[in-house]
């Protein structure tokens, strides 16, 4: 059994790709570059593609043993747009999945692990979310991932597994986090969307990437599977866990959560992005994912804890600046 990884050096991608070759698997990686890490470029074939191009997942040539990890996507991290965003991020995460359903569906490869968003929930008012909520994403991201799950669900012949997981971090992550960091580093104030006392979960990639792997040898149930931390500090113990981790003397500052989100909705309609509607209008929510299907199911459980794996997203973002 092959284990193709589209997105095969992104985030996550690459944590997967590592994990699957510790155990001896044959990966393949199809991104649209080839891995900086010349370790993983001896061991690893890299196809160079593009998901929204059908002609370069047929030189992936699948097989019907074949299992497809489907982590290509656009996110928050890329270079957003500030007009036209539903379509930008349906171009990759709506009609590029389209695009692998269908060349599994030609190959007959049938085993699929997904993984979409826990944004595709919007803000429920429900604690914890239980993966059978209503689905009413608050922004064009977890609208695409949202149909991009429907599109697997209604996809003949696959067996899907789809993942919803919370905020993915640990060492390498950056994207908007880096925003965060830099702020800590140069001992600078950090403001808090409200008054920190909300949790605000996150999972660690090394923790996605073992509850991927645990889908592929179960044949890929349904799901849909939520991804989260044990047990989510506040925000205010999360973002103190950090300043002291980085041995910083920068103060955590609440604010009136309201005229905040007013104030970055406007920043971001300027093209002033600090954060993006679907990132500020949670921010000082309790978001917390029921994942006691997952543990039922899969037999996962996380490993590492939210302040942990935003430190060592800390070390790694330091490790850039020296």
């Amino acid at each position: 059994m092959r284990h193709i990884i589209t997105g095969g050096n992104g985030f996550t991608g690459k944590v997967l790709t590592r994990q699957l070759l510790e155990r001896g698997e044959e990966v393949i990686s199809f991104d649209t570059r080839s891995s900086s890490d010349p370790a993983i470029a001896a061991r690893v074939p890299q196809i160079t593609g593009d998901v929204r191009v059908p002609d370069d997942l047929k030189r992936l040539e699948l097989k019907p043993d074949d299992v497809v990890y489907h982590l290509a996507a656009r996110q928050f991290a890329d270079a957003v747009p500030r007009q036209g965003r539903d379509a930008w991020f349906e171009e990759v995460n709506v009609a590029g999945t389209r695009n692998v359903v269908q060349a599994m569906q030609a190959a007959g490869t049938r085993g699929l692990v997904f993984f979409s968003t826990d944004m595709t929930y919007g803000r429920p008012g429900i604690c914890p979310i239980p993966p059978d909520c209503p689905q009413k994403p608050l922004g064009p991201y977890g609208r695409s991932k949202l149909k991009a799950e429907q599109v697997l669900k209604n996809a003949e012949g696959i067996t899907p597994t789809i993942f919803r997981p919370r905020l993915i971090t640990g060492y390498g992550r950056l994207g908007i986090l880096g925003k965060l960091f830099e702020l800590i580093r140069k001992n600078l104030p950090v403001p808090m969307i409200g008054n920190g006392h909300n949790r605000y979960q996150m999972v660690s990639v090394e923790d996605c990437a073992r509850a991927a792997i645990l889908a592929a040898e179960k044949g890929c149930p349904p799901g849909p599977f939520n991804l989260g931390s044990e047990s989510p500090p506040t925000t205010r113990e999360l973002l103190s866990g950090i300043v002291r981790h980085a041995g910083s003397h920068s103060l955590l500052i609440p604010t009136p959560a309201a005229p905040l989100k007013i104030l970055l909705g406007l920043l971001d309609k300027a093209g002033l992005t600090l954060l993006y509607p679907e990132q500020f209008g949670i921010a000082d929510a309790d978001i917390l994912l029921d994942t006691t299907r997952t543990r039922q199911e899969l037999g996962w459980a996380p490993a590492m804890d939210d302040i942990d794996m935003m430190n060592a997203a800390y070390d790694a973002f330091l490790a850039t600046k020296n």
